[in-house]
């Protein structure tokens, strides 16, 4: 059976508490703040949850060892108990730390700190709302490396009926597609054949460069 991931969150705000309960379901979770009531109201959905100061190191090596998958900082909203914590955990040797922040400093001190990935909940936020506003058929956009992306598009009317062969996107627009989530009956298909229809209740899960979408949705609009 497969190990699952032991992963802590620290800070339980909004977008902590919300990642927290996610990640429990598959991963087991440690959840520290502060504040006994944050910690009070997360109890029962994870599988630990602890008050700790994390701006306190003997305090947080006793809750959190090396031996962790990762560890989560979402305490964007100090700077310093931020700085401080991550601080902590790269001398307790955590490998992976991820952290919430709130400005490109924020950001780019814990870079200078080791801190492998940070992120800005609402300017992600913002951005994938932006993109699904302009592209009313996208229903879901990931970014990924080297400007690549993975959205999942509702397709146009002009694709029912046609087969993935017959639609050519890939010799067309240089875009895959990588999957497809069939909604009626509920079916989710990984690889679909060049000989797969399209129906009005499918999903399509395209890959490409983020130009090449751009053009496919334009065109398909």
């Amino acid at each position: 059976m497969k190990r699952k991931k032991h992963i802590c969150v620290i800070g339980l705000g909004q977008f902590g508490m919300e990642l927290a309960r996610e990640l429990s379901k598959s991963c087991e979770v440690l959840a520290l703040d502060v504040n006994e009531d944050l910690v009070y109201a997360i109890a029962d959905d994870v599988q630990r949850a602890m008050a700790v100061d994390a701006r306190d190191y003997a305090s947080l090596k006793q809750v959190v060892t090396a031996d962790f998958d990762e560890v989560i900082v979402s305490l964007g909203e100090s700077l310093e108990a931020s700085i401080l914590c991550t601080l902590h955990l790269k001398k307790i040797g955590v490998k992976m730390i991820r952290a919430k922040v709130m400005s490109e400093d924020h950001a780019a001190i814990l870079h200078s700190l080791g801190v492998q990935e940070v992120i800005f909940p609402e300017r992600e936020t913002a951005w994938r709302l932006a993109v699904q506003i302009m592209n009313p058929n996208l229903l879901d956009y990931i970014p990924l490396e080297a400007g690549y992306r993975v959205m999942d598009v509702a397709p146009p009317n002009s694709f029912y009926g046609r087969s993935l062969m017959e639609l050519g996107l890939r010799k067309q627009y240089g875009v895959f597609v990588i999957a497809v989530k069939e909604l009626v009956p509920q079916r989710f298909v990984f690889l679909p054949e060049p000989s797969f229809v399209v129906k009005p209740s499918d999903i399509l899960v395209m890959i490409g460069r983020e130009e090449q979408l751009a053009l496919l949705q334009e065109k398909a609009a």
